[in-house]
């Protein structure tokens, strides 16, 4: 592909990747309205308001626009992916909230705003994160994502074990502890960090691809080889985050840069070094390309998602 053909189809991700995260703005803020549904009592304006400051404004909102693509790429429907994606996207904003909070990250800035727990106060936090968290089951539940039942099943399901103990709680579970919170600090393996990353990060952009091909009703042979995209970009993200937070600074990132450094915490970057990181994300990223061979071009908005994980500023 030359220089120009490059540059325009990059432009045409962003236009995508932009249409998408508008989209799923405008969702998000819909589903965070006052307005009860039935089984609902009333929305205390106080924690509505928590929950809209941690789930709006801001943010790229990929994990929503993967759910989309990879729909796409299936034949699903575009509605029925950016409601799961949604569910899947407040179930992210649960995960900020509470890894702000003091007892965890103790961040004071996302977004380039306030957390949640400095705009407002801990407990309100607490039942904000608890709050969208169960919404986002609310939402994949619903029939407008997808009319079979079995479907919606096996999203939620695989949904849950993304987040759970297997998956995103986890795996910070196992950050704390490489952390020293729970006994004496100790180094890392270069394997460890990867499975804990694979957890804390990677679960949940895992089943943003799987998401996608469940809707589309992909066979299992499909949807082996999105599972080895979703591993392999969902490495690069932390990786390139790793990055971020070493080469990175607060006001491009919204968000307190070398934190992870002064926390010492194990990363890829810091058993590799950086150059030996960037190579791994290389790596990573031609393992993705190789595992979207079997849809050719079809798969290039994917394939451009994974090169802007790789690349991203932010």
């Amino acid at each position: 592909m030359t220089a120009l053909g490059q540059i325009c189809r990059m432009s045409d991700f962003t236009s995508r990747l932009t249409a998408t995260a508008a989209e799923t703005e405008a969702l998000l803020a819909r589903l965070l309205g006052s307005a009860t549904l039935p089984g609902e009592t009333v929305r205390p304006q106080r924690l509505l308001e928590a929950m809209r400051s941690g789930a709006l404004g801001g943010g790229k909102r990929l994990r929503p626009f993967l759910v989309v693509e990879t729909a796409a790429l299936f034949g699903a429907t575009r509605d029925g992916a950016l409601l799961a994606g949604g569910a899947l996207e407040l179930l992210h904003c649960y995960s900020l909230v509470h890894d702000d909070l003091p007892a965890m990250d103790n961040d004071d800035l996302r977004r380039g705003r306030p957390t949640v727990h400095k705009a407002f106060d801990q407990a309100t936090a607490i039942l904000a994160g608890d709050a969208l968290l169960t919404l986002a089951f609310d939402v994949m539940a619903r029939e407008e994502v997808h009319a079979d039942a079995k479907v919606r099943i096996a999203l939620v399901r695989g949904l849950a074990r993304a987040a759970g103990v297997g998956g995103m709680a986890g795996g910070q579970m196992l950050d704390l502890a490489a952390e020293g919170r729970f006994a004496a600090k100790r180094a890392l393996t270069e394997n460890e960090i990867t499975t804990l990353q694979a957890m804390k990060t990677g679960a949940l952009i895992r089943f943003a691809c799987d998401a996608g091909a469940l809707l589309g009703e992909g066979d299992a042979q499909a949807r082996a080889s999105i599972a080895r995209y979703g591993a392999a970009i969902g490495q690069a993200f932390q990786i390139a985050d790793d990055l971020l937070d070493v080469e990175g600074d607060s006001a491009t990132l919204g968000k307190a840069a070398g934190k992870d450094a002064a926390a010492g915490k194990g990363t890829l970057v810091g058993i590799l070094g950086i150059a030996g990181a960037r190579a791994k994300l290389d790596k990573l990223i031609a393992e993705a390309d190789a595992a979207l061979a079997p849809f050719a071009a079809k798969a290039d908005t994917l394939r451009d998602a994974a090169r802007f994980i790789a690349q991203r500023q932010s």
